[in-house]
């Protein structure tokens, strides 16, 4: 696998080889992404155009499009200037007019020789009750006239680059497309009744009709699964490479897990029990786990997450939780503790907060083996941190880890299993496209005695109302979240805004109720201010977007969120599930600025009618598109230009079935299909993969 097979060559040679393409337009092309034969054959046509012939342009209701034989008539120049240049024309049953505007009159009499048969085809249109047709896109001898397809394709544009030379250069490249081996599986390919790759690329730039130019269509639905496959390949061999990395074989007995279930005031969910079966068979097995548990809000992860740990020590091993800041590092402790005080598991926090002698005591228990369980931010990386034998790294919220940090984390302890949790219910297709190299587990059900959340939906003109609602609701002891807009100009105004929010709620509910929490403040000062909400010592917290992730509060049951229409779904969706943890019914107010954009309604239509992280997830897709949904600079996502993440999760999801089984049968793609796949992952430009397969 030393290089690109020669078979690709020719697609990957300079865009001048290509018909009509010359220096200027070829670096057109590649400001907008062109850069040789191959990627034009990828560039697909977008709509088409009808240009089978007619009798006549009476045939047709204008505006349309028509291609008809005609003879031409009289010229007449315009008759002063701005004005355009108009040409007689006849068909069959009527005469019409061609309308040209800044036309040179020597060169339109040259084409359109006055007595002589044409054929015209553009869009005609009626302009003060004469048909007209505006600067045909074809005039052509009856003898050249083959040369207008049926159904013209059209193409999506870059610079001054035109159709016609998008046309030719499309029909050049298809002429570079060698016959390359078959690499889909030639059952799946029957049952799905897709062409091969020469007959797919074909059809999806000749169409003959609009229902050819669908991603449903036969041809195209192929190309789009030939790009799922190399990246789904890709993935599988990313992890397939990472299982061949020893793990260790990690067996516990049970008898802590125990302890703690029998301590549970309530029994596992069917999903909790489902992902911990997961979770202890990947641990038994002697490959290293790449796993992600992903779970809604409220879903039980915790539990899941703690049984996990404690297989690790029944085995004789540790394990340790990993929070992206130091409140969720010590809020997985506080879960954590009383469960693992029932199971008789000695459990440590390590923060950036230990230092000196304290610190010390607790990296040498650590070291000895003393401390089952850490949990910690990423101080835990640092050199002088030490296990005695780590077997199970859990990583919370995923996309503040990227792939080098778990590799670190690999790095603690021998080929260590890591688990990575996730609170954002990430949709199917896009969790198949980022997450491709991991196993997944879903936690799809709420443990029991969580009541649902009541959401409502008020404009901001309604704000006194709002707070005396609040004001009621602190007198009877309950606790409330106000979340304060993002605002986009600058930190500083979110940070006033903020503030002033907290002046006017402090002015109405009294002065030590309300507490005030910002990204701009000390972590020490932020924790403090928690923790007196925690406790319950102040009613109201005032916050920007920092308590969106993980914070617990049972007793809080109120939920304000201002300027709501500013927030994103999934955001929104965080937001309400820091309430409705208790047994108390619980609201979560969401505040408008009106008017509000379609799309603004839209979203906070769709919270006030489900709970379910999934299905919110997946409108957010449908609404924001894929880069947004997980801020594409650092979500590592394919850029895919025949298949649409979106709208084929379905097509995603077999391409994963079939990478995985293909290299199941033939881990070094040597039989005939793994040599075609080779050739795809070459045409696909996946170097990642391919890298990959030549140092295995």
């Amino acid at each position: 696998m030393s290089g690109r097979p020669e078979i690709l060559f020719p697609l990957f040679a300079e865009l001048t080889k290509l018909d009509g393409v010359g220096p200027k337009s070829a670096q057109q092309l590649e400001a907008g992404g062109i850069e040789k034969p191959r990627d034009m054959l990828f560039t697909l046509p977008y709509s088409g155009v009808d240009r089978s012939r007619r009798a006549s342009v009476r045939d047709l209701v204008p505006p349309a499009h028509c291609t008809v034989e005609v003879v031409v008539g009289e010229h007449r120049p315009p008759s002063q200037r701005g004005r355009p240049y108009r040409v007689t024309v006849s068909d069959a049953q009527t005469s019409f007019q061609l309308v040209f505007f800044h036309a040179r009159g020597d060169y339109l009499r040259r084409i359109l020789p006055s007595g002589q048969r044409r054929v015209v085809s553009g869009k005609v249109e009626h302009f003060d009750g004469i048909a007209q047709m505006v600067h045909p896109d074809h005039i052509l001898r009856p003898e050249e006239a083959e040369q207008i397809p049926p159904f013209e394709p059209v193409y999506p544009l870059t610079g001054s680059v035109t159709q016609k030379v998008m046309f030719k250069a499309t029909r050049s490249a298809l002429a570079l497309a060698p016959d390359l081996p078959e690499w889909i599986d030639p059952a799946l390919r029957a049952r799905e009744g897709w062409p091969d790759w020469n007959a797919a690329l074909e059809t999806a730039h000749a169409p003959l009709s609009s229902a050819e130019l669908a991603a449903t269509s036969p041809a195209r639905q192929r190309l789009a699964y030939d790009e799922l496959l190399a990246h789904q390949l890709t993935l599988a061999l990313a992890r397939a490479k990472q299982r061949r990395g020893k793990g260790q074989v990690t067996k516990g007995d049970g008898r802590l897990r125990e302890k703690v279930l029998e301590d549970l005031p309530y029994a596992p969910t069917g999903a909790q029990t489902r992902a911990v079966d997961e979770i202890i068979a990947d641990m038994a097995a002697p490959k290293r786990m790449n796993r992600l548990l992903q779970g809604d809000v409220g879903a039980g992860k915790t539990l899941v997450a703690l049984l996990a740990l404690l297989n690790a020590v029944e085995a004789g091993g540790q394990g340790v939780m990993m929070a992206p800041t130091e409140i969720l590092a010590r809020q997985h402790m506080d879960g954590l503790a009383p469960l693992a005080a029932a199971a008789g598991v000695r459990l440590e926090l390590l923060t950036g907060r230990d230092k000196g002698a304290e610190r010390r005591a607790k990296l040498a228990a650590l070291a000895r083996g003393d401390i089952g369980i850490l949990v910690g931010t990423h101080a835990v990386f640092q050199q002088d941190v030490e296990f005695h034998d780590l077997r199970l790294a859990i990583v919370d919220e995923q996309h503040r880890f990227g792939v080098s940090q778990r590799m670190q984390l690999g790095a603690k302890g021998r080929a260590v299993d890591v688990l990575v949790m996730t609170a954002t219910p990430i949709p199917r297709s896009l969790a198949l496209a980022q997450y491709g190299d991991m196993d997944v587990s879903v936690l799809d059900e709420k443990p029991p005695g969580r009541t649902p959340v009541i959401t409502s939906v008020v404009s901001t003109g309604r704000m006194d109302e709002v707070v005396d609602h609040l004001r009621k609701a602190v007198a009877e002891g309950r606790q409330a979240y106000w979340v304060c807009p993002l605002v986009e100009e600058s930190e500083v105004s979110e940070l006033t805004a903020a503030e002033e929010r907290f002046k006017r709620l402090r002015a109405a509910l009294g002065d030590d109720v309300v507490v005030l929490v910002h990204g701009r403040m000390e972590p020490k000062e932020k924790d403090a201010a928690m923790a007196r909400f925690v406790a319950g010592d102040t009613s109201v917290l005032v916050a920007t977007t920092v308590i969106e992730v993980g914070v617990n509060v049972p007793n809080a049951s109120i939920m304000v969120i201002e300027r709501a229409e500013s927030f994103g779904l999934a955001q929104l969706h965080q937001l309400r599930g820091r309430v409705g943890r208790g047994s108390a019914q619980s609201t979560c107010l969401l505040m408008y600025q009106p008017p509000l954009s379609e799309t603004g309604r839209r979203r906070l239509e769709i919270l006030r009618e489900t709970e379910d992280g999934f299905r919110i997830s997946e409108e957010d897709l449908a609404m924001r598109g894929a880069g947004d949904v997980i801020g594409t600079a650092q979500s590592g996502l394919p850029r895919f230009r025949i298949a649409d993440i979106e709208r084929q999760s379905a097509l995603m999801a077999l391409a994963q079935q079939d990478a995985r089984k293909l290299l199941a049968d033939d881990p070094d793609l040597t039989g005939a299909r793994g040599k075609a796949a080779r050739v795809l992952l070459w045409l696909m430009e996946q170097d990642r993969a391919i890298r990959l397969i030549s140092v295995g």
